[in-house]
């Protein structure tokens, strides 16, 4: 296994990139979800339709799981009296660390951010002015903590508003940076799924963003299982990898929140599991890990190293993984499991939940590129070769694609 583990970290990023000219980036989304290109990858071949007829390629039986989280405000602008501006982004609550509790908070609360123009906030707090309704608001920002490359943040205010309404009406959506072009309006609707509900990410799960209620609507009439988790997606998401190898890059963690009604549902597994997006992929596959955790005793089931799929007991089924969780459900009279995943899924791993996805389509030398790579294998080049030459629209408000795993 060290063996193995150590080819694998031995990667070269440099052989999973390609050439992604600027104008096929899409800077803005269509005018309807649906309307996008539908590339399809199975059985080795390759087709294409719209994501309008998603409806009539997924079958009754088949297991649908959609990231249920939602974009935050989480860009904030502060003016300070010399007319610097300084921009706070908001990565993940520090206290309270739970999402839940801080959003709820009514008067303070601290958040791990990004801190933009830092030279220019020597010391002291800064402020901001902010309408909420019908009335006008002051949001403080001070400075508590440098930790690990990103800076704690307390946040305080007055006027009985949760930290969620502060964001609402202070803060702005933080699109991709590679659109290279400041928030619209109309991402405020776009740059969320139309299922989203659970606050938390600062990049929206975007293989989502193609999904209707009207097409959510017709598969569930159809007798496709779709079901929802929640990971909340974390500005790493973005960060290229600048190592040789990818052994020598450290993955973001990211939060995650499973119910016991989807573990007991995975037990059961009768059809396909098609996750919607990398974020599902990699919630459902670090799920199964946890699950293999528990069954080899480790008490610290709840978080999952960079590579410890690699590492841990190979032979579990799925159903068994899911057992062992059932089993701390039952223990814990809990009905939400929250953990957190640091997974990373590169060529060389065995996927063990999933079936198929739902992806866009990645940047060159991303880990998602690789998630991808570990799916379909060499046959990446065909597929990105084929979207290149057939118009197909890239990144976060481009084309999707539906890609079947091999399964070796």
């Amino acid at each position: 296994m060290d063996r193995e583990l150590d080819k694998l970290r031995n990667i070269r990023i440099e052989d999973y990139t390609y050439n992604l000219p600027d104008e096929r980036i899409a800077k803005f989304p269509l005018a309807e979800r649906e309307a996008s290109k539908l590339l399809i990858y199975r059985g080795e071949r390759i087709e294409e339709s719209r994501f309008s007829e998603v409806r009539h390629l997924l079958r009754a039986g088949q297991m649908l799981v959609f990231n249920n989280t939602k974009v935050i405000h989480a860009r904030l602008f502060f003016r300070k009296a010399t007319g610097a501006v300084i921009e706070v982004f908001c990565l993940e609550p520090y206290l309270p660390v739970d999402y839940a509790q801080n959003f709820a908070a009514r008067d303070s609360c601290e958040w791990s951010c990004m801190v933009g123009n830092l030279k220019k906030w020597k010391e002291g707090s800064i402020a901001c002015d902010f309408t909420y309704g019908e009335a006008t608001y002051r949001l403080t920002a001070e400075k508590v903590r440098q930790q690990e490359g990103e800076l704690i943040i307390r946040f305080s205010w007055t006027g009985g508003l949760s930290f969620s309404e502060v964001l609402e009406g202070c803060g702005r959506i933080p699109i991709p940076p590679y659109l290279n072009r400041e928030s619209e309006a109309s991402d405020e609707v776009r740059y969320q799924t139309v299922y989203s509900k659970e606050e938390g990410s600062v990049a929206a799960p975007t293989a989502g963003l193609h999904f209707t209620r009207a097409i959510l609507n017709d598969l569930k009439e159809k007798g496709v299982h779709v079901r929802e988790l929640t990971l909340h997606v974390g500005a790493g998401t973005f960060r290229p990898v600048k190592a040789e190898t990818i052994g020598d890059h450290d993955m973001h963690t990211e939060h995650l929140v499973i119910s016991r009604e989807l573990v007991e549902q995975l037990k059961e597994k009768t059809g396909d599991i098609v996750a919607v997006g990398t974020t599902s992929v990699r919630t459902l596959e670090s799920l199964y890990w946890m699950g293999v955790k528990r069954l080899a005793g480790q008490e610290d089931f709840f978080t999952l190293g960079q590579w410890e799929a690699y590492t841990l007991p190979q032979d579990y089924s799925l159903r068994e993984a899911m057992e062992a969780l059932c089993g701390w459900f039952d223990t814990a009279c809990q009905e939400l499991l929250k953990a957190r995943t640091t997974i990373i899924i590169v060529p060389g791993y065995r996927y063990r939940v999933i079936d198929a996805m739902f992806t866009n389509f990645h940047q060159p030398q991303s880990t998602l590129l690789l998630l991808v790579g570990a799916a379909v294998g060499e046959d990446w080049h065909k597929i990105y070769d084929y979207a290149l030459t057939h118009d197909f629209r890239f990144l976060s408000y481009g084309d999707s694609s539906l890609l079947e795993v091999k399964k070796s």
